[in-house]
């Protein structure tokens, strides 16, 4: 099975090759720099393992939530590679990846990632073995309206959303956690390792039928109300 994984949606960058049960990751902290890096490491990872792109079995996306161009760059470069060799693109969660940064004996993982404007992309995940299933619908909210799945201690949080806003949701759910690892980012790794149990699953989608989850349903105003700030800011 060889499957090739993008994660773009922080500001992390990284591209990953599965070749029968073996993985291959490039993975640097890039912001800004993703769109000029992501594309020459998945040609590089596929000459180091002697694999044509024709090779490829599927492509794999972190369809998000996350960077809103960050997000949208993964998806346009799974959906171009996956059309041009008629394959499946299999999106995956960016917060379900996330999860599996949590350390391997953790059962409850709770993964946040910093949604910036005083919000956090959040999600809770219930871990079996290899497998995880999601206890609740990602979201993006103030840190201060999150609320565990069960209520109960024992969790394991993982993501910067952890260390966003001076630590607020760490130290809002403090009782409740056991581990807290706020520097932790999304790997294209993980995103192989959750894409080839869907596909197993049989799990194959067209590349069209792929979107990105922004959570955020007012994207394109939130980006004008960015740009306006920082107008208004330079003005002040």
């Amino acid at each position: 099975m060889y499957l090739l994984a993008f994660e773009t949606s922080t500001e992390a960058c990284s591209v990953a090759l599965h070749i029968d049960g073996r993985v291959r990751e490039r993975f640097e902290l890039a912001p800004r720099r993703h769109a000029e890096l992501a594309l020459p490491w998945a040609q590089a990872l596929l000459e180091e393992a002697g694999i044509a792109k024709s090779q490829l079995d599927a492509i794999a996306v972190g369809r998000g939530p996350g960077a809103f161009t960050g997000v949208r760059l993964a998806i346009a470069l799974g959906q171009g590679l996956a059309l041009a060799l008629d394959r499946p693109l299999i999106p995956v969660s960016t917060l379900q990846a996330l999860a599996l940064r949590a350390p391997q004996g953790a059962g409850k993982v709770v993964t946040a990632i910093d949604a910036r404007m005083g919000e956090v992309y959040v999600a809770c995940f219930q871990r079996e073995g290899a497998s995880l299933h999601g206890l609740d619908m990602e979201q993006v909210t103030a840190p201060d309206r999150v609320r565990l799945a069960d209520g109960q201690p024992g969790w394991s949080a993982v993501g910067t959303g952890f260390a966003a806003a001076e630590g607020m949701l760490r130290d809002r759910l403090a009782a409740q956690l056991d581990q807290v690892d706020a520097q932790a980012l999304p790997h294209a790794a993980d995103v192989a390792t959750l894409a080839l149990q869907a596909y197993a699953r049989g799990e194959r989608p067209a590349p069209e039928s792929v979107e990105p989850a922004y959570l955020r349903n007012n994207v394109a105003q939130t980006l004008e109300e960015q740009r306006a700030a920082r107008a208004a800011k330079q003005a002040g």
